[in-house]
Formats: structure tokens, C-alpha cells, sequence
């Protein structure tokens, strides 16, 4: 008489349905496992507990957060995803993106008016209209809803001068799309600006400080009628070292304000000047100035109580100022970019790009001894092909009785230095492939080490 199981299937029968049954459970756990490789922000949103966007906080252009991260997978006139570890996402050349711009000035409220080059009768407008091709790869066209998970319950802060600022407003209309922030600013001073995307407890912040160290203007005229400024090249500016503690990134810049007179002062005495024209104070170049308050500002960075984030330099912007220095009528007025063999990096620009370079270096030499990172955000040469994208006489009515010179320093909104971002995200996503693979080396060293 034949044995049989309590369900009525005789031992035989199960024996041959077993191998069945393992084979169906291997194969859907393979495929959840592909799913999770592929789509981990998907997983990671829908496990969040983060409170949903008030109606309120959206653009009028605004995307779901879902439709932006699957415009992301499929492409949705974005680049593919770059192979950067292998290549140089910082030479390449502008080609033609018809989809910019991704905001208008109508759309974000964050524009300031003097970069705000629609509203004040710009007429053209394809210097919205490129995106950066690194030579051998792509870069993605920044993806605001991926940029906001990667920055779940983070802190950023933007520190220099007014192109720093001119670069979060641009961050802030990029994110628009998704969720507009709150104003948590501590101070009323509008120099110093504290911002909250609630949903994803990110905070944004911009701290101005042009010379990086300790300054003050000691005559308002001056003898180019931009001011005399004493720096105190040896100083933290407190106004920002003491309030970077917390943050995990720190995105620094300097340059511009080095070219106005100044006087500078160490171990607070008088060591020399740029063209301060004072008596029996020796003239020495700017860049002395420059080099001292780049390495008394990394200086703070390492020694910041607190601090333990990731800190990015972005390198010089260079001016495009044609026909005349910046206020004997220089101007810019071209429509399109430079091609990368139109145009050659030289002299003060070149002269403050390397000396970023090199006091950068020093930095991070010096951080990684206390167990920080420092990356370099290097948007000089990408910038120097863009003189197309200045505001030039497009930052006020040009009925209006103001003394404002040609503007070649910052940048149209939206415009090129929507790229910024572009950048800034590829480099957190490589963060965090290089995180990986160090955790992989540490984890390979550990093992034959026992």
C-alpha cells in the first residue's frame, strides 16, 4: 500500500514539484534584486516619511517628483548618464539643448533683478539654449528631484561673494520644479540668506563675504570710485566661520573683489596694497591678496569646530568684457558660446585660477589629515566659452537714471550658470560611487590584515 502525504500528493510527486517551486523563488528573488539596482530613489521615496509638499510651495511649472525621477530613466531630453569616472567632466564644448530653459523669469520669484535679463529687453534668447558636452562623455542635464533625495536631511551653504549668489538663486529656480523653500534666515540681513525645502529637511544658505577674510571699506570712493577695502589677510570673517559647523556641504568662491583697491594688513600692521594709491605703503600685486585669503579661509574651513563636510571650490569665472576695461565702456554682446579653440585662458584670469588651484591643493592636503574631503568644482574653462551669457546692459530699464556699468561678471537667469548645478549633481553621485569603493578598498585592506 502506497504512503501518502497528508494533502493526498504522494512523497514522489512533492519530491518532483520541490525543485520546481525553489527554481519560481530564485528567480523573483534575482528580480527584485535587479529592481532595487535600477530604481533605488524609487525605493528610497516611497519609503521616506517625508511630509508632503504643501500646493503652495509648487511652481507653475512644477513636475511631480515621480515624473522627474522616470524622466530621468527614460531619458526625456536629458543626456545619458556620464561614465565620468573615466573622463573629464570639465573639458568639453556647448552644444545645443532646444529643452532650456527649465524655468522662466515669470516662473521663480528668486531672480535678482539685475540678472533678471528677460524682464529688462534682452532680445535674443538662444544663450538659454545650451547644455556642457564633456570631451569622451555626457553630462546629465541636472535632475532637480534626484538632486533633492541625494540632499535628504542636508545642509548647504554657499559662501563668497555675489556671483556665489548669483549661483544658489539659480539652484533655487532648478529646484522650483519640485518644491519652492522657506526663509529660515537667522539675520534680516539679506547678505546672509537661510533657506528650507521642508519636504526633504534640506537646507540652502549663502553666506556673502568677497574677500573671504576680515574686511572693511575705509573710504567709499576710493581712488576708482569702488571703494578702498583694508583686508585682514590673516582673519577669519566670522560672519561665516562661525556658523559653518553643522553644514555637510560647503561650496566656496572667490576672485572678483581682488581686482578693486585694497590695502592689506597682517599681524595688524600694514604689509601693502593694490593700487591704494596712500603714501608710503608699497604697491604689491592683487594676487598677494588674493593667495593669503584663499589659505587663511581654508584655514578656517579645517580648523571649524563641528565641521566634517565635503568642501567644493569653485574655480574663477572669468569676465568677458570687450572693447574697454569693466568702466571705460567694456561691453559683451555676443549671442553664442566660443568654441573651445576660439578662445585661450590668460592672463589675470589664468593668474587667478591657478593660485585657487594651487592653495586648494594645499587645503586639501592639509584636510585630509583631519579627515575631510575637498573637491573642485572647476567651471573656469567651461565659462570662459560663454561671454554670450551676461546681463550687459539687461539689468535695468535702460530709461532709468542709475550709474550701473556694462555687466560681464554675473549671469543671465536662466542662463549658463544653470550648468553649475548640472555639474555640482554629477559630482555627488560620483561621491557616492567613490564612497563605495572606498568602503571596498578599507573592507579588502581589513581582510588581509587578519
Amino acid at each position: 500500500m502506497k504512503s501518502s502525504s497528508p494533502g493526498g500528493r504522494s512523497p514522489l510527486t512533492i519530491q518532483r514539484t520541490m525543485p520546481k517551486i525553489l527554481l519560481l523563488a530564485s528567480l523573483t528573488f534575482i528580480l527584485l534584486a535587479i529592481i532595487s539596482l535600477y530604481f533605488p530613489l524609487l525605493w528610497q521615496h516611497n519609503g521616506s516619511a517625508a511630509a508632503p509638499a504643501s500646493s503652495n510651495s509648487k511652481s507653475p511649472l512644477s513636475l511631480s517628483h515621480q515624473q522627474l525621477l522616470v524622466e530621468e530613466k527614460t531619458g526625456g531630453g536629458a543626456v545619458k548618464a556620464s561614465s565620468s569616472s573615466k573622463c573629464d567632466i570639465f573639458t568639453g564644448e556647448w552644444v545645443r539643448n532646444p529643452r532650456a530653459p527649465y524655468y522662466t523669469n515669470k516662473t521663480c520669484w528668486a531672480i535678482h533683478e539685475h540678472q533678471n535679463c528677460m524682464k529688462y529687453g534682452r532680445p535674443d534668447s538662444e544663450f538659454m539654449k545650451w547644455r556642457w558636452k564633456p570631451d569622451g562623455c555626457d553630462l546629465p542635464i541636472f535632475n532637480p528631484a534626484q538632486f533633492l533625495e541625494l540632499v535628504r536631511g542636508k545642509s548647504l551653504a554657499f559662501i563668497g561673494d555675489s556671483v556665489a549668489r548669483n549661483q544658489m538663486q539659480s539652484m533655487i529656480c532648478l529646484l522650483s520644479r519640485v518644491e519652492y523653500p522657506i526663509d529660515v534666515s537667522y539675520t534680516k540681513d539679506e547678505r546672509h540668506k537661510r533657506w528650507k525645502y521642508t519636504t526633504y529637511n534640506f537646507t540652502l544658505a549663502s553666506f556673502w563675504t568677497p574677500h573671504l577674510v576680515r574686511s572693511k571699506e575705509t573710504d567709499s570712493d576710493g581712488p576708482t570710485h569702488t571703494g578702498l577695502f583694508s583686508l585682514y589677510l590673516d582673519e577669519f570673517d566670522e560672519k561665516w566661520t562661525d556658523h559653518i559647523g553643522g553644514f555637510d556641504y560647503l561650496i566656496i568662491s572667490a576672485g572678483h573683489w581682488f581686482f578693486r583697491p585694497l590695502v592689506f594688513h597682517e599681524d595688524q600692521r600694514v604689509v601693502g596694497c593694490h593700487y591704494c594709491l596712500l603714501p608710503n605703503v608699497t604697491d604689491v600685486p592683487m594676487f598677494y591678496g588674493l593667495r593669503k585669503a584663499l589659505r587663511t579661509a581654508f584655514r578656517a574651513i579645517n580648523s571649524a569646530k563641528g565641521y566634517k563636510g565635503i568642501t567644493y571650490l569653485r574655480t574663477y569665472a572669468p569676465p568677458h568684457f570687450e572693447n574697454g576695461i569693466w568702466n571705460q565702456g567694456g561691453n559683451c554682446v555676443r549671442t553664442r558660446p566660443f568654441k573651445s579653440n576660439e578662445t585661450t585662458l590668460e592672463g589675470s584670469s589664468l593668474e587667478a585660477y591657478m593660485i585657487q588651484v594651487e592653495e586648494f591643493r594645499r587645503a586639501e592636503t592639509e584636510g585630509r589629515r583631519r579627515g575631510l574631503k575637498y573637491r573642485l568644482l572647476d567651471m573656469t574653462q567651461a565659462m570662459l566659452l560663454r561671454p554670450d551669457g551676461h546681463p550687459s546692459r539687461y539689468g535695468h530699464w535702460s530709461h532709468e537714471n542709475v550709474t550701473l556699468y556694462n555687466d560681464c561678471v554675473h549671469w543671465c537667469l536662466p542662463g549658463p550658470i544653470d550648468t553649475w548645478s548640472d555639474f555640482l549633481l554629477e559630482m555627488l553621485k560620483m561621491e557616492g560611487r567613490r564612497s563605495r569603493q572606498e568602503k571596498l578598498v578599507y573592507s579588502d585592506r581589513r581582510l588581509r590584515a587578519r
